[in-house]
């Protein structure tokens, strides 16, 4: 079942984002999926929604980590293919599939800025929050486009920007304490990348898509059982630990930001109590058309 995957496997150009996904990064998302998905299921029904799959449909999940999204376009159409960077993800993306009996799945370790997908080899390429990382966005969602058969579809979701995310609020409390880069402002690749509706639709049209559509969509974040639940799970986030390393925060000046966390994130959990601790995220879901010409 592997005629949608070509060559190119072992061809990486976002080299840095391949050190951070098989790295601590990685491994933290594989081993907390449970977390993360509690945080992003959120946007899958949009995102499924607005892709419009039917049961003949042959799906590209691009960065697909733990696989969650390429499983649930699976029960809707004929096939799915899962590609990403990460092997520890794609690890725990082919032990789910195997958990749920999926035999309409596959995934690969590739990155999908230049992976040799087949020529038109999928109806349809869909993205939670996966496709803000590439070195040259351009390129990405044009090899993204040749892999669509002609009157194909694209459909992803990304943030709105970083202000217009709750958890932002989390940021800010522990940014009292401890200096943090600038998160309000796009730097290059990650998750702001799309923030600006005008820069997907221009990155979109460059790669020969066409039709594109913007529509904001809010989800609810589940980010624990309580505030120091979710703080705990926050503190253990990749590019925060980077960013307190860089920061050179010594121990003591680390549990004064996480007991600031802890305080934002109380603001947000529910009766006040052990209920659940939940944010609302804002984001775009992006949808275009490969020219059927």
């Amino acid at each position: 079942m592997t005629d949608g995957v070509g060559s190119g496997a072992e061809d990486v150009v976002n080299a840095e984002q391949a050190a951070a996904w098989n790295g601590y990064e990685g491994r933290h998302w594989a081993d907390h999926q449970d977390r993360y998905d509690a945080i992003n299921d959120g946007v899958n029904a949009p995102l499924l929604d607005a892709a419009a799959l039917t049961p003949t449909d042959r799906v590209l999940d691009v960065g697909c980590g733990n696989g969650r999204v390429t499983r649930l376009a699976a029960g809707r159409a004929a096939y799915a293919l899962g590609v990403d960077l990460s092997a520890p993800m794609l690890e725990r993306a082919r032990a789910g599939a195997a958990a749920e009996g999926l035999g309409n799945v596959e995934f690969v370790r590739g990155d999908a800025q230049v992976y040799g997908f087949g020529e038109a080899a999928f109806d349809v390429a869909v993205s939670r929050l996966g496709v803000m990382f590439f070195a040259d966005p351009v390129a990405g969602f044009g090899n993204i486009g040749r892999a669509l058969r002609p009157g194909g579809r694209l459909a992803f979701v990304c943030p709105q920007g970083f202000a217009r995310m709750d958890q932002s609020t989390v940021f800010a409390a522990i940014g009292e304490h401890v200096r943090l880069p600038d998160l309000s402002r796009p730097a290059g690749p990650g998750p702001q990348a799309f923030a600006d509706p005008g820069h997907a639709r221009r990155v979109l049209t460059g790669s020969g898509f066409g039709d594109v559509a913007v529509e904001g969509v809010e989800a609810s974040q589940y980010w624990g059982e309580d505030a120091e639940d979710a703080a705990g799970f926050l503190f253990g986030f990749g590019p925060l630990r980077h960013w307190l390393r860089e920061a050179g925060a010594d121990a003591r000046t680390e549990e004064r930001a996480r007991r600031a966390a802890v305080e934002a994130f109380r603001t947000f959990q529910e009766g006040g109590g052990g209920s659940g601790v939940r944010l609302t995220g804002r984001y775009w879901v992006v949808t275009a058309v490969r020219p059927a010409g």
